[in-house]
């Protein structure tokens, strides 16, 4: 199975949901004027970006404005829709939370940032989830993490132990981490033997500088596809039976031991 897949490298306004909302719809438009994508993915906090002292001001109840606009785009682009991040507000806590709708226009799944990033005091604002970030598209087996979570290649072996052949990141990570955001999502891609999906952000929020070059690298460690520091859509194909055949060439899952993994 071969998937095209499309990043919407963004830049954010700090703070002003409605005008984020608007960002998605004009970069949708412009994804519905060319060729068709079987999925699509946002940055991280696309909605809020990291105002985070205003979150119980302006973060999202429910996540009802996201899901309301989530679910028309993925509608009208006919792909499935990994809604990047939102500031999600539910039982008196904001999450960090993801929402995937498939092609149909149907949730397909939900994930809340389990790893808190400290630098940038999220963890003093928002509270983890606690649940695996695993949902099938098109009966494929996926995963969709988010930003800080790629530090931990526990997490990801984890998701891919359970059958993700590919891995959806959505971040806004900040210069000057650049070097440190390709190399962890390559290797990542190559420990795990899976295709890594990560868009970034672009443009100033809150004092940091974000740095795009949203990735599309291969099973391999190859990088197929790589924006630059600009809004823009980046574009790749994946061919999934890819995955099956690194892993059944260099047979890492067999030769496991994780008898000897703890102590």
């Amino acid at each position: 199975m071969k998937w095209k897949v499309a990043m919407l490298q963004m830049d954010i306004a700090f703070g002003q949901p409605e005008q984020n909302v608007e960002s998605v719809r004009r970069l949708a438009d412009v994804l519905a004027r060319g060729e068709s994508v079987d999925a699509v993915i946002l940055p991280e906090l696309w909605d809020t970006g990291y105002d985070l002292e205003r979150l119980g001001e302006i973060a999202d109840s429910q996540g009802k404005r996201a899901h309301s606009v989530l679910k028309e785009v993925a509608q009208k682009l006919n792909c499935h829709f990994i809604g990047g991040s939102i500031a999600e507000k539910r039982a008196g806590q904001v999450y960090n939370t993801t929402y995937t709708y498939d092609r149909h226009g149907q949730l397909a799944g939900t994930y809340s940032k389990v790893h808190l990033f400290r630098l940038m005091k999220e963890d003093q604002y928002m509270s983890a989830g606690d649940q695996p970030g695993i949902l099938h598209l098109d009966d494929q087996c996926v995963a969709s993490l988010i930003c800080y979570d790629i530090r931990f290649p526990e997490w990801i072996r984890l998701h891919a132990l359970r059958g993700a052949k590919v891995l959806f990141v959505s971040a806004q990570w900040p210069h000057p981490r650049l070097d440190h955001w390709r190399q962890l999502l390559i290797a990542r891609a190559i420990e795990n033997q899976m295709y890594v999906v990560a868009c970034n952000r672009v443009g100033e929020g809150g004092g940091n500088m974000f740095c795009g070059h949203s990735l599309v690298v291969n099973p391999w460690g190859e990088i197929v596809a790589e924006g630059m520091q600009q809004e823009e859509i980046v574009r790749a194909e994946l061919d999934l039976s890819l995955v099956d055949e690194v892993r059944s060439r260099i047979p890492v899952y067999d030769d496991r031991r994780p008898r000897l993994y703890t102590f």
